[in-house]
């Protein structure tokens, strides 16, 4: 069983400092209820007048935080997820995790695939552990923007990519996502011989008809560390790199005409490993996939060109 949610800052002269909560309070319930995570928590606490059950010392106690609606309590705690990380069943072999060196803090090695990480952090998840209370609850609380990893849309692809014969179906989510208004952000991860060249270009094609609604697609070459143990995995030659680049603008320009926006953006490293100057400020639109690594040299040339 997870452990309780612990205040960990308090803010001077703010209402649960008036109430009395303190660091080192652990969260029982709010208003009677047990939150699942921060987002619920935030719900209820963003009520007039909320009631915290607390823990001091291992004894509960009920404080009353004067404020009201709309008002933050004041309290911050340590953790974003209080029931339990829906952790990833997939086994990608491109995996960042299973690359990572051994000795270091367990946290680091923890795979989420979590719909409330994506929402509050921007993690990727492929949607394969999603379910309809899941989709039930993003909808009626409009969780958004969601950071979907797509790979591939031909099924027996995204299902090996994966390792997981969930892979095949789970888009289906991400239709039906779209199709209720949440924005979703998505992600190719491009292995060369797997999922690039042909393949990328059925990808894109099946984007720009059924999942055009996506706010955007970043296509990021896959990570390669000295502790990668897959010897299938290797890194773009520059002739691949180059025609993947290819595509990838082509059907940029594709969804532009259709639909008014260039949703897919290659990563700089792309443009990198093809030795090809990286795209025009216009081209990345409003720089929306910027921290996943794209569009960032082109705006610090740009940012260099205005001093």
């Amino acid at each position: 069983m997870s452990r309780l949610p612990v205040v960990m800052e308090i803010v001077a002269s703010g209402p649960a400092e008036a109430a009395g909560v303190q660091v080192g309070d652990e969260l029982v319930a709010v208003n009677g209820v047990v939150p699942g995570d921060v987002i619920e928590y935030q719900h209820l606490v963003d009520e007039e007048a909320p009631e915290l059950t607390l823990r001091r010392a291992g004894i509960e106690l009920e404080v009353t935080i004067d404020k009201p609606e709309g008002m933050p309590i004041g309290a911050r705690l340590d953790k974003s997820i209080f029931d339990r990380v829906q952790t990833c069943d997939n086994h990608c072999e491109f995996c960042f995790i299973y690359q990572l060196p051994p000795g270091m803090r367990k946290s680091l090695y923890l795979k989420d695939d979590d719909y409330r990480l994506s929402f509050l952090y921007g993690n990727f998840t492929t949607l394969t552990r999603f379910t309809e209370l899941d989709l039930a609850r993003v909808v009626e609380e409009r969780l958004g923007p969601l950071y979907v990893s797509i790979h591939a849309t031909d099924p027996a692809v995204r299902s090996a990519m994966l390792r997981n014969p969930r892979g095949a179906t789970s888009l289906r989510w991400l239709r039906a996502l779209l199709d209720a208004g949440v924005k979703v952000h998505g992600q190719i991860v491009l292995c060369p011989g797997i999922n690039g060249g042909g393949d990328l270009e059925r990808t894109l094609a099946e984007i720009t008809a059924r999942y055009h609604r996506l706010a955007s697609v970043g296509i990021v070459p896959l990570g390669l560390s000295r502790f990668n143990e897959e010897a299938t995995l290797r890194s773009h030659t520059p002739d691949e790199a180059r025609a993947d680049i290819e595509i990838i603008e082509r059907w940029s320009d594709v969804a532009h005409r259709r639909h008014g926006a260039r949703i897919f953006q290659a990563s700089d490293e792309l443009y990198l490993m093809a030795g090809m100057d990286f795209p025009a400020t216009e081209r990345y639109e409003d720089f929306t996939q910027h921290e996943n690594g794209i569009g960032m040299a082109r705006a610090f040339y740009d940012e260099l060109d205005r001093l």
